[in-house]
């Protein structure tokens, strides 16, 4: 169910989701493009330094930013003709998956939400309870008891396997699946967000909106050994991100933070966490991260981002400008033509 205030919400996307932060992954380099004039001042000097030399090595990336920046535009459109198209086509293997379960929660996470939930939590007894990885304020925990996480990961690989139409999760990961495209939000997405991780980062994040998060985009990513290995270093549109890990069998892989975006990165030291299968690592969006390769096996990654329109409508965490609004279906990228009033929240740790 959907609160009433975001029953009331039109949600838009940024203007500049169709020309910034496109990712060139054999360049490991976000560029935008308004115009190919643009492009060629900006860039042409940068790519001939990180190995793009020839004309027609040029030519090749002109063409991938051009297709990029034409599928974005087409983008609400093409999304909401494949949702419909795999509600009409796609049989569920696990149906009850698609729902919200308490029994798919770990007890610990769930005794975490009912301490935030009590109104008063101590900083002692909640970070008694989280592990605070050596970046700073990214916490783990258990997320998903490993049976729900076996059967999700057999539900999106019987989706692949179908004939289904696909999206992918954006420019940087090529194999995953948009859980709003496959009926996830309604059932399992939006509660998950309000009821259980709301509390939490109301009182872990309220300097970047934690306790005003009333959108967000879900995905999972898949890392194969012939597919996606890694994940560049980067900061995701989100005030707050979830990124659970639901398994298979692999090695190595570890996700790695620096510091947050606005702190060069000649000035940063990362520091390297552990991936556990079943846990969740909480991080603010604007912290900078990546993932290392997987050097055997497979890997899937739910990432659940998190968005607070009261603090995006100020500022586009994209472009840094304020944000030029576009019409977007669903929650789009988590703007609105209003700020929403902070929602009730008796405590904050700081």
């Amino acid at each position: 169910m959907k609160t009433e205030e975001e029953g009331k919400s039109q949600f838009y996307t940024c203007n500049c989701f169709t020309t910034d932060n496109i990712f060139l992954k054999d360049y490991k380099l976000h560029v935008r493009f308004e115009s190919e004039q643009q492009f060629r001042l900006d860039y042409h000097a940068l790519l001939r330094r990180l190995g793009c030399v020839t004309d027609q090595q040029f030519e090749d990336v002109l063409h991938e930013v051009s297709q990029e920046v034409d599928r974005r535009r087409r983008l609400s459109v093409t999304s909401a003709e494949r949702a419909a198209v795999i509600k009409d086509v796609y049989q569920p293997l696990h149906p009850h998956v698609y729902h919200l379960q308490e029994s798919y929660l770990t007890p610990k996470f769930k005794q975490i939400v009912e301490l935030c939930r009590s109104g008063d939590p101590s900083e002692h007894s909640l970070l008694g309870l989280l592990e605070e990885e050596a970046a700073p304020q990214v916490y783990r925990f258990p997320v998903f008891e490993k049976s729900f996480c076996e059967e999700l990961v057999e539900e999106l690989e019987h989706f692949e396997q179908s004939s289904a139409p696909k999206g992918r999760p954006n420019t940087m990961n090529h194999y995953g699946v948009l859980l709003n495209e496959l009926g996830f939000d309604e059932g399992f997405f939006t509660p998950l967000r309000e009821q259980y991780l709301h509390p939490l980062t109301s009182l872990l994040y309220p300097d970047c909106g934690g306790r005003c998060l009333d959108s967000h985009k879900a995905f999972v990513v898949k890392y194969d050994m012939n597919e996606d290995l890694d994940l560049s270093y980067h900061y995701d549109n989100a005030e707050v991100t979830l990124n659970v890990s639901l398994g298979k069998e692999f090695t190595e892989g570890n996700l790695y933070f620096g510091d947050m975006r606005q702190v060069p990165l000649s000035d940063t030291e990362c520091s390297e966490v552990e991936h556990r299968v079943t846990e969740g690592l909480l991080h603010r969006g604007q912290h900078m991260h990546g993932a290392l390769p997987i050097s055997s096996g497979q890997r899937w990654n739910l990432i659940i981002w998190m968005r607070a329109s009261q603090e995006r409508n100020k500022l586009c965490p994209m472009c840094n400008r304020k944000p030029t609004l576009v019409e977007g279906e669903g929650f789009a990228d988590g703007f609105t033509k209003h700020s929403n009033a902070s929602l009730n929240v008796s405590c904050v740790l700081t």
